[in-house]
């Protein structure tokens, strides 16, 4: 994650913590929410870990799809503590969005078990109304891996607050890992590989793999540019099939 865009996050936990007198003076929950996008292997679930150790809040991993009803959701927030994260992965997957469908195509192919669903306007219902009887000092984090597959109304301003695009490795990304990783912060290699990351889609994940391969930091970054070599290469070889993908969708 780069600098600028870490400081802020700590700086809007910091302000939320501290604004309990705000929330209550202005007749709103005391509750922050985060909406986590990018692809596979950028940091989400890492940046949870580090919000959570930063504030000192527990963290609840909400599993909806085991939820049967609107009903089971709210006994499962209420059994939460104050000052915690509630994160809800993969949110794309889990809410169920036929009651957001058109009256007339939103029953087809559905049979008496789609009704004890946990549904969209259930959830929504959750974080305006439910959420305000069930604690204080509250963080709830939604992650995708598909941000435009959301329904807006679930990530307009008040229920998502805060949205953090994780995207793949940057340069000043790879250096922060490998101080992390390797403890240097200048090697005669860098340049060459921040040039390889700059022109490559490579997550974090995928980086700081390579950078636990060795004890040898030499070895670990030519191994690194080997690896982002042959990424780059996957990356233009699959660029004409996905042209011709789209192209033969568009006919």
């Amino acid at each position: 994650m780069e600098q600028e865009q870490k400081t802020k996050i700590m700086q809007d936990l910091e302000r939320f913590v501290k604004r309990k007198d705000y929330y209550r003076r202005v007749g709103k929950a005391w509750k922050r929410g985060y909406l986590l996008y990018g692809p596979p292997g950028t940091g989400k679930s890492s940046l949870i870990a580090a919000m959570a150790n930063y504030l000192n809040f527990d963290v609840y991993d909400l599993e909806l799809t085991e939820l049967r009803s609107n009903s089971d959701l709210r006994t499962l927030l209420v059994a939460t503590a104050n000052r915690s994260i509630l994160v809800v992965e993969d949110i794309d997957c889990t809410i169920d969005l036929q009651d957001r469908l058109p009256a007339d195509t939103a029953g087809e192919g559905e049979g008496p078990i789609q009704q004890n669903k946990v549904t969209l306007s259930g959830f929504l219902n959750f974080i305006d109304g439910l959420w305000s009887s069930c604690g204080d000092e509250r963080i709830i984090v939604f992650t995708t891996n598909h941000k435009e597959k959301l329904d807006p109304a679930l990530i307009r301003p008040g229920r998502m607050d805060v949205h953090v695009h994780m995207s793949y490795c940057t340069p000043s990304g790879f250096k922060l890992l490998a101080a992390n990783y390797l403890g240097i912060k200048e090697h005669i290699l860098f340049e060459e590989i921040e040039e390889l990351i700059s022109t490559t889609q490579v997550t974090p994940a995928e980086v700081a793999e390579q950078l636990m391969r060795n004890d040898d930091p030499e070895l670990i970054l030519n191994g690194l540019i080997e690896f982002l070599k042959v990424k780059r290469k996957e990356d233009e070889d699959a660029k004409p099939r996905k042209i011709h993908e789209e192209s033969t969708e568009s006919q």
